[in-house]
């Protein structure tokens, strides 16, 4: 299995224990035992305790990390809502509804997604790692006064605050099915970091205000805000074709001092929630463009309401990041353990995709000339 590892760079995971406290209920789609069972996954690979990474357990985010993008009201509202009690207002801060539940743990455990994130991201400043990867973290839908998208603590924000400090250029792509709105609206008018978002078009799904081709940012930030909605089931060929012609090529013309990366994998095919049925091959060619930068790298996780997807993805992105080839076979004391949860994996990776529509491969076409022409520094 580690016969091919390249050169060692330092790497660091952040710990999942702890996150039980952080449960939406047994209805809601976003399953937490999600994290428990990559981590197993992980650990059954043989990938927790490679030579060159470190195993951070995470701190829970203090509340002036918090507030480098959240308002106090929301904070106080959050603070109120971590009893698992209703009170009054809390639908002005999107808390209580299907999406944003509230119960019991809801801001400790935000806290420690988020101060997850800040650690690694403090990592990367130090210099004792060069890829960092937080798959609790990557909720990027979280506003400054109301929870959002199953996301309460936008920590891909806070972290990327972090990194300001001391980085002049900070390059954020998400390649989750939703367009990542919290990140874009705290950056909409900085130059200071690029946001990029691979999305299904929001005409078709959440967030549906936000993430079409002509928001582009203002004042400052006029030129660094892009986003690439595609079409339901785009597939495999739409999003490398927007991948390779407009994420990369910016990311070179920018050149950050780091990247961010959100890696939601509810693009999956047969994930519940979305329709941009992408296969892994697809996202470890993401991963591995990513890597090939060579820029100090903080990953986050993300979207991905198939379980098992979730588990594969992630695990084959930190091999990736590690430099480690997995074999296809999944190992079966890991099936053992995910068949507690009705989880089942038969391989690893998916194999050859589908063609891309001719409808969806014309609709990209017309956004990557829309960027091309548009955008201020890529002439």
């Amino acid at each position: 299995m580690e016969k091919g590892r390249e050169a060692m760079i330092k790497t660091a995971l952040i710990a999942v224990d702890g996150f039980e406290c952080f449960d939406y209920g047994p209805t809601h789609p976003l399953r937490m035992y999600r994290l428990k069972l990559t981590w197993a996954l992980m650990e059954a690979y043989r990938l927790t305790g490679l030579p060159n990474m470190t195993v951070i357990k995470p701190r829970p985010a203090t509340e002036k990390e918090v507030l480098s993008f959240h308002r106090p009201e929301y904070v106080e509202a959050l603070k109120r809502a971590n009893s698992g009690l209703w009170f009054d207002e809390a639908y002005r801060y999107g808390l209580g509804g299907g999406d944003c539940p509230i119960f019991k743990g809801l801001y400790e455990g935000s806290l420690l997604g988020c101060g997850g994130s800040v650690v690694v991201a403090e990592k990367l400043i130090s210099g004792a790692a060069h890829i960092t990867f937080n798959i609790a973290g990557g909720l990027h839908h979280a506003m400054p006064n109301y929870a959002s998208g199953f996301c309460y603590l936008n920590d891909p924000v806070v972290a990327i605050n972090k990194l300001l400090e001391h980085f002049s250029k900070v390059a954020y792509v998400d390649i989750d099915a939703h367009h990542g709105d919290g990140v874009q609206f705290a950056y909409y008018r900085s130059n200071r970091v690029l946001t990029i978002s691979i999305h299904e078009s929001p005409l078709h799904l959440f967030p549906g205000r936000s993430g079409f081709i002509e928001e582009l940012g203002e004042d400052e930030g006029y030129g660094y805000s892009v986003n690439l909605p595609l079409l339901p089931y785009a597939g495999d060929d739409v999003f490398l074709k927007a991948f390779d012609e407009v994420v990369i090529p910016l990311l070179h013309a920018y050149n950050p001092d780091v990247l961010v990366t959100q890696l939601g994998v509810d693009t999956f095919q047969t994930d519940p929630l979305t329709h941009m049925e992408l296969t892994t091959n697809a996202f470890c060619h993401a991963i591995r463009a990513f890597k090939a930068l060579g820029k100090p790298w903080l990953a986050l996780g993300g979207g991905g309401y198939d379980v098992a997807n979730v588990c594969r993805g992630w695990t084959l992105a930190w091999a990736i990041m590690n430099g480690v080839e997995l074999p296809d076979e999944v190992p079966q004391e890991w099936n053992e353990q995910a068949s507690a949860y009705n989880v089942r994996l038969s391989k690893l990776r998916d194999g050859s995709s589908y063609p891309s529509s001719k409808s969806a491969l014309q609709d990209v076409e017309k956004v990557i000339s829309y960027l091309k022409e548009t955008l201020p520094y890529t002439s």
